[in-house]
C-alpha cells in the first residue's frame, strides 16, 4: 500500500522543493504533456519556471502550490490560482497539474484534485475552471473528479514536440 500526502507549500518551504518540482516538470514535458512548454525541456528549465513564475505568486498569496508525496518522495504538483479579475471573486483556476511518470495511476492525481477542492472551498471559491489537451490522459481523471466540459477549441496550441496542433478542452466544477 502506498502513502500519498498532499501539502500546500508555504513560502518558507518553496526552495526546499525547487529541485523536485523542476524534475517532475522536465519529465512531464519530455514525456509529451501539453502544459505550455516545448521540448527540449530540462530540469533547469523546470526550476526556472517555478522560481520566476510560480514562487512569486505563492509568496504574494495569489496562488496555492500543492505538492504530492508518495511514500515520502515528491511526485506530483498542481497549482490553484485564486487571484482572478475583480468580477470573478468566486472562481479559481487549476494550472499545471503534473505527476511524475513513475507515480501515475497510483492515486496521486486524484489526491491532488481533492486537495484543490479543499483549498478552493477554504478560499471561498464556488467555481473551479481548467483547460486540458483534448483527449489527453488527464481528461478522464478530471471528469471522474466532477469536472464538466464547457467546450473545445480546435487547433489551440502546438504539441510539445512542435509537430502539430492540438485542441484544448475547457472544463469546470461547481463546488
Amino acid at each position: 500500500m502506498t502513502d500519498i500526502s498532499v501539502t500546500a507549500l508555504s513560502a518558507a518551504h518553496l526552495e526546499d522543493q525547487r529541485d523536485s518540482l523542476g524534475a517532475i516538470m522536465a519529465a512531464t514535458v519530455s514525456g509529451g504533456a501539453a502544459i505550455g512548454y516545448m521540448q527540449p525541456f530540462d530540469e533547469a528549465d523546470g526550476q526556472a519556471f517555478f522560481e520566476t513564475q510560480v514562487f512569486p505568486e505563492v509568496r504574494a498569496g495569489r496562488r496555492v502550490l500543492l505538492a504530492a508525496t508518495l511514500d515520502g518522495v515528491t511526485v506530483g504538483t498542481v497549482q490553484l490560482i485564486t487571484a482572478l479579475p475583480p468580477n470573478q471573486p468566486h472562481r479559481s483556476e487549476v494550472a499545471k497539474m503534473m505527476v511524475a511518470p513513475e507515480a501515475r495511476r497510483k492515486g496521486v492525481g486524484r489526491a491532488l484534485l481533492a486537495a484543490v477542492d479543499t483549498h478552493a472551498t477554504a478560499a471561498g471559491k464556488t467555481l473551479i475552471t481548467l483547460d486540458t489537451r483534448t483527449g489527453d490522459a488527464a481528461e478522464p481523471l478530471y471528469r471522474a473528479a466532477g469536472y464538466r466540459t464547457a467546450g473545445v477549441i480546435p487547433g489551440f496550441a502546438l504539441d510539445p514536440d512542435g509537430r502539430g496542433l492540438h485542441a484544448t478542452t475547457y472544463m469546470y466544477k461547481t463546488l
